[in-house]
């Protein structure tokens, strides 16, 4: 039979012996220093965008900037739902002077991904579709049109057409 106990509400630091152990430093003791407002309120300013290339991407990596020019476009699924509303999925094919990948476009990314169009990646990341890699950029990434990029596309790299095996390790105990 479960027993209720009544606690009391306290304050403070938990009593001796809980099993609870304090994260980080100690709080400050409160002074008149309290009331002051922060000394630092500035806006922390942008690091500039790291870009990569398409032959060193790998499987299951993210935060990836990057430039490509479109190959192809290609609609694998284009569906009407009551729910959802009109869902589309492309594959188009893009490259850069060292590689190219296949990039899955969802919905309003079809219309960014034309042929003959340069685009910017940023914050992308890799997708793993039946043991290969597929490029693709969530809600927390962005793909952007920019001016004709000025390298010649290197076809015969396709990074896509590479098979991944996933494999566990078990570790060795001693």
């Amino acid at each position: 039979m479960w027993t209720a106990t009544k606690r009391p509400y306290r304050r403070g630091p938990p009593p001796p012996g809980t099993g609870y152990v304090r994260r980080g430093p100690a709080p400050a003791p409160a002074t008149d220093d309290a009331a002051k407002p922060r000394a630092s309120t500035a806006p922390v300013p942008l690091r500039k965008p790291v870009f990569t290339t398409i032959d060193k991407l790998r499987p299951q990596t993210h935060g990836h900037t990057l430039t490509a020019r479109v190959l192809s476009a290609r609609t694998v699924l284009d569906k009407q739902s009551p729910h959802l509303g009109r869902t589309r999925v492309a594959e188009c094919l893009v490259g850069d002077h060292t590689g190219t990948i296949l990039v899955t476009a969802r919905n309003g990314q079809i219309d960014l991904v034309k042929p003959d169009t340069t685009v910017i990646f940023r914050n992308a990341k890799i997708d793993m579709f039946k043991g290969t890699m597929r490029l693709a950029v969530d809600k927390w990434g962005r793909i952007e049109v920019t001016e004709a990029a000025d390298f010649k596309v290197k076809e015969d790299n396709n990074m896509s057409l590479v098979e991944y095996e996933l494999v566990d390790v078990a570790e060795e105990e001693d």
